[in-house]
């Protein structure tokens, strides 16, 4: 009975640590989500409002839509965070427990898990995700722009809670980050122990840091198609009150068929200069202050 209180109370505590440390990653990074999401739901070259680059994109909405405009859409993932990396985490751990008893080889079991707890994520945080997306494809000013709780009402009264609504690209989301969160574990838990230990702590430190720098950035490139077609959903449909974009590989087809495949790749690079070091400092995170709460605590 004492393990397993003392295992929640240091679950608890690194659940708690990785929120705090969440919301401010969130704020510094949330202006690169906001390009990301731009770039992802302008329809190619024939788009009037496209963004000819990455440059053209902060430069326009800076101009046109001041400081603030970079922060649209914060509110739902500030919220979201606190349940977000208690889910992401904690299912992780017991995904793995459960599945190093099955017949799978522990690096299969690793990926596996991940997978789990990226699917039990992807529930929790679809619904903030349509409200920030629909606020982030809000190209008035910010001031002129509803509030998150303001326009999560107007998506409940006008289409409801289930995949029209409030919970619209459901199945995208669950790729996404059931995809990420397969290899962003898999890999990084696997290479890491693939690869020998520093007795040196700065180098061992570098090591972990090169491994997580890897996983999330191959994550990311991995999982993006599922990231734009959840952006198509959930984002403004190119004509009001026809929907074009549907479900996840419809809408990848669509993409494809109509911009090129490489349209499903819209947004890589702000994605990757998030997730790429941020992936890393989280797992980096989790692992010293696990090994630094089991050894103390």
């Amino acid at each position: 009975a004492y393990s397993l209180i003392k295992s929640a109370i240091i679950e608890k505590l690194i659940i708690s640590f990785f929120s705090s440390s969440g919301l401010v990653e969130i704020c510094l990074m949330h202006p690169l989500d906001v390009v990301k999401t731009r770039f992802q739901i302008q329809r190619g070259a024939s788009d009037p409002t496209s963004y000819k680059s990455l440059g053209d994109c902060f430069r326009t909405i800076f101009q046109r839509e001041g400081i603030f405009g970079f922060y649209k859409g914060i509110l739902p993932p500030i919220l979201a965070e606190t349940p977000k990396r208690a889910v992401k985490f904690f299912t992780f751990e017991q995904y793995k427990k459960l599945l190093s008893l099955s017949p799978l080889s522990p690096g299969l079991a690793l990926s596996a898990a991940g997978l789990g707890s990226g699917l039990t994520e992807a529930v929790v945080v679809n619904p903030f995700e349509v409200v920030k997306v629909s606020l982030q494809a809000n190209r008035d000013s910010f001031k002129e722009q509803p509030s998150a709780f303001a326009q999560a009402r107007y998506i409940i009264k006008s289409d409801g809670f289930g995949l029209r609504g409030l919970n619209k690209g459901l199945t995208s989301t669950l790729g996404r980050h059931g995809v990420f969160n397969m290899i962003y574990f898999g890999f990084y838990f696997n290479v890491k122990d693939a690869i020998p230990t520093s007795p040196d702590p700065t180098l061992e430190f570098l090591r972990k840091f090169t491994i997580g720098l890897m996983s999330g950035t191959i994550s990311s490139c991995v999982n993006i198609p599922f990231d734009v077609a959840k952006s198509r959903i959930q984002g403004p449909q190119p004509i009001p009150g026809e929907i074009k974009y549907r479900t996840c590989f419809q809408t990848m087809a669509l993409v494809s068929r109509e911009e090129g495949y490489l349209a499903l790749y819209k947004g890589l690079v702000p994605k990757i200069m998030r997730l790429g070091p941020g992936g890393a400092v989280m797992l980096l995170v989790y692992e010293y202050m696990s090994a630094w709460l089991q050894k103390n605590w």
